[in-house]
C-alpha cells in the first residue's frame, strides 16, 4: 500500500467518529458518581460492555479483591472557628485531634529549624496534597497535615506511595490525618495563626476514610487482528471516579467506546489485535485495577504486548494544547504522526512520571499517552478532581478531536506492517542517561562496560532497522521483525523505567530514567571510602552486573534476528 492510500485509509476511519455519540455515551457514563466498588459504577461499567457488545466485541467483566479508600468526612476547627475542608484517600483517620497548628513555607531553604517546630504540631502548608510532602512531615513529627489548594475548590487526592494493592513489605501510608482547604479558607487560617503569640494556635480536627479490601470491576472487550491476531494494543483507561467525573474520566471512556465502534467497522485492516481495558480502582486505590490486571496476566503481557496507550480526561473546554502529551522516546512518532494527521500543532512530548495507570513497564510494554489535550496554563483544568468536573467542561469539538487523535494511533500500532515502536530512540535515551551518570561521577565508579555495550546495541540496532526498512520483506519475516522489536521492549522498558523487579511495581512519585542506577547521584555526593559511599557502591556494582548482562542479551537478539532475516 502506498503512502497516499494508507493516509486515504485512515481518512476514511476518521471520517466515522461521531460527535455526538461521543457526547451521548459522556453524558451515559458520568450522570453517578463512581466510586471505586460501588453500585454507581458497576452501572457505567455494564453500560460500556453493552455498547462494545453491540459492535461485536467479545467483552470479560471481571472482579477481584483491591485495597480502596473512601474518603469520608473532615472537620476542622481552627482558633475555634469551623472551616470546610475534605480529607483525602489512603489518609490516617482521627477522632477529635486536638493539637496545634504551624505554618510552614515548604519553598524556605532553611529547613534545619524545621524538627522543633513540626514536632507534635498539625502543619499547614501550600499545594496539594501529596505522598512526599506528608512522609516528609511526618518524618519529622507532625501530627497532621493540611493543605491549602490554589483556587475556590479543593482537589480530591490520593495520599499514599504504594502502586496498587499492598504487599507485607509496603509501609508507604500516612500515619497521621491529612486534610485540604481552599484558598480563602487557608489564608485565612494563615492569618490566625500570625496574630497569634508563638505563631501556632489551637485546632480541633476529625477525619473519617473507609479503607478496606472491595471487589472492584475489571472489563477488558478485544477486536481480533488478522495476521498477527496474538499481539495486542492495550488501550486503557479507568471508570471511577471523583464525583461526577465528566472528564476524568468519562470523556476518556466515551472516546474509548467510539474507538471500538469505528474500529470495528475497519477490523479487517487490523494486522495485530486490540484489547480495550476499563479500570477501577485508580483514584481511590493508587491504580489498583491497572496493577491487578498486569499481576494476573504478567506472561501474556511480557509475551504479547505490544505497547499501552492509555487515556485520562480529554474533550475539555479550553483544552487547546496537545504538544506536550505524555511518550516515551521509543512511541514519539507514533504519537506524533497521530496528532499530526489531526492537527497542525508541532508535538515535541513529555516524558512519564510514575503515575497514571502505567503499571505495565515491568511486563516490557511502552507507552504512548496518558493525558492528551491540555489548557495553555498546562494540565487538564482547574475542574480537576473537584465537585466542578461536570458536563459543561466538555467541548465537543475537542472531544471528537481528542478521539480521532486515539482513532488514528491505535489504528496505526494495530495495521502498521512493522510495528511503528523506534527501538532506537530508546537505546538513545538509555546511552543519554548513562552519559550523564558518568559525568557526574566522574572516576568515583566505572561505568565504562555500560557505555561500550550500549554502543554495541546501538549499532546493531540501527543496522537491524536498516535492513527492514530498506525493502519489502516476506509475510514470515514481517512477523520476525515485528517479534524482534517486542523483545527489544522487553530488555529497554525495564532498564530505562524500572528500578525495582519486574514482577513488582515500582512506588509512585517522582520518577528518573534508569532508575536502578540513580543512587550514582548520592554515590556522587558520599565522601569516598566512608560508610554510606561503600554501601552504595556495592548496591550499584550489582545493578550495572544486571544491566550490563540485559544490554548484552538484548544485542544477541538483534544480531541472530538480522542474521535470519529474509529480504525480497
Amino acid at each position: 500500500m502506498t503512502e497516499l492510500q494508507q493516509r486515504l485509509e485512515v481518512d476514511s476511519i476518521l471520517h466515522e467518529v461521531d460527535r455526538d455519540l461521543l457526547l451521548e455515551y459522556n453524558r451515559q457514563i458520568a450522570k453517578e458518581i463512581r466510586l471505586s466498588g460501588s453500585e454507581e459504577e458497576l452501572r457505567a461499567f455494564h453500560y460500556i460492555k453493552e455498547q462494545l457488545e453491540d459492535f461485536g466485541l467479545t467483552t470479560g467483566l471481571t472482579f477481584n479483591k483491591a485495597y480502596i479508600s473512601i474518603p469520608v468526612r473532615a472537620e476542622l476547627k481552627v482558633g475555634g472557628i469551623s472551616f470546610a475542608a475534605i480529607t483525602h484517600s489512603m489518609s490516617a483517620q482521627a477522632k477529635q485531634l486536638n493539637t496545634f497548628l504551624r505554618c510552614i513555607e515548604l519553598k524556605d531553604s532553611d529547613q534545619t529549624d524545621w524538627t522543633n517546630q513540626v514536632t507534635g504540631h498539625a502543619v499547614i502548608v501550600h499545594g496539594l496534597a501529596n505522598g512526599p510532602t506528608i512522609y516528609r512531615l511526618q518524618q519529622l513529627g507532625a501530627a497532621a497535615v493540611i493543605f491549602i489548594n490554589s483556587g475556590a475548590y479543593t482537589h480530591e487526592m490520593i495520599v499514599s506511595s504504594v502502586w496498587g494493592n499492598p504487599t507485607p513489605q509496603d509501609d508507604g501510608y500516612p500515619s497521621i490525618p491529612v486534610l485540604s482547604v481552599n484558598h480563602s479558607d487557608g489564608e485565612q487560617i494563615k492569618s490566625l495563626i500570625a496574630s497569634e503569640e508563638g505563631e501556632t494556635i489551637a485546632i480541633t480536627l476529625t477525619v473519617e476514610v473507609r479503607t478496606e479490601w472491595v471487589n472492584i470491576p475489571t472489563l477488558i472487550a478485544e477486536i481480533q487482528g488478522t495476521e498477527e491476531p496474538e499481539s495486542f494494543v492495550l488501550f486503557s483507561g479507568h471508570v471511577d471516579s471523583w464525583h461526577y467525573g465528566a472528564m476524568d474520566n468519562g470523556s476518556a471512556n466515551a472516546v474509548m467506546v467510539e474507538t471500538a465502534r469505528v474500529l470495528s467497522l475497519h477490523r479487517d485492516t487490523l494486522r495485530r489485535s486490540v484489547r480495550f481495558a476499563f479500570w477501577s480502582g485508580h483514584s481511590h486505590g493508587r491504580y489498583a485495577g491497572s496493577a491487578l490486571y498486569s499481576d494476573l496476566h504478567w506472561e501474556d503481557l511480557h509475551e504479547n504486548g505490544v505497547l499501552h496507550i492509555n487515556i485520562d480526561s480529554v474533550g475539555a473546554k479550553g483544552a487547546s494544547h496537545l504538544g506536550a502529551a505524555n511518550t516515551m522516546a521509543e512511541t514519539r512518532i507514533l504519537c506524533a504522526d497521530a496528532i499530526r494527521i489531526v492537527t497542525d500543532e508541532p508535538f515535541r512530548g513529555s516524558p512519564f512520571g510514575r503515575s497514571g495507570d502505567q503499571s505495565f513497564w515491568g511486563a516490557g510494554l511502552p507507552s504512548a499517552f496518558m493525558g492528551l489535550s491540555y489548557q495553555p496554563e498546562g494540565w487538564f483544568g482547574w475542574w480537576w478532581h473537584t465537585t466542578e468536573d461536570t458536563l459543561d467542561k466538555i467541548d465537543a469539538d475537542y472531544l471528537a478531536r481528542d478521539c480521532k487523535v486515539y482513532v488514528a494511533a491505535v489504528h496505526n500500532a494495530a495495521s502498521a506492517p512493522i510495528i511503528p515502536i523506534d527501538q532506537r530512540q530508546a537505546i538513545q535515551t538509555l546511552s543519554e542517561r548513562i552519559g550523564y551518570y558518568t559525568e557526574l561521577i566522574g572516576d568515583k565508579f566505572d561505568l565504562s562496560r555500560l557505555t561500550s555495550r550500549v554502543q554495541q546495541l546501538q549499532n546493531a540496532t540501527e543496522h537491524f532497522y536498516d535492513r527492514i526498512g530498506s525493502t519489502s520483506l516476506p509475510a514470515a519475516s514481517i512477523t520476525k521483525a515485528n517479534r524482534t522489536i517486542l523483545s527489544l521492549s522487553r530488555w529497554l522498558v525495564p532498564i530505562n523505567y524500572v528500578r525495582g523487579s519486574r514482577y513488582d511495581h515500582d512506588a509512585a512519585g517522582s520518577h528518573s530514567l534508569v532508575p536502578a542506577l540513580s543512587d550514582i547521584e548520592l554515590l556522587a555526593a558520599a565522601e569516598v571510602g566512608s560508610e554510606a559511599f561503600l554501601r552504595l557502591q556495592t548496591s550499584l556494582i550489582r545493578q550495572v552486573n544486571r544491566i550490563g548482562y540485559e544490554i548484552k542479551q538484548a544485542e544477541r537478539l538483534v544480531v541472530e534476528a538480522e542474521k535470519n532475516l529474509v529480504l525480497n
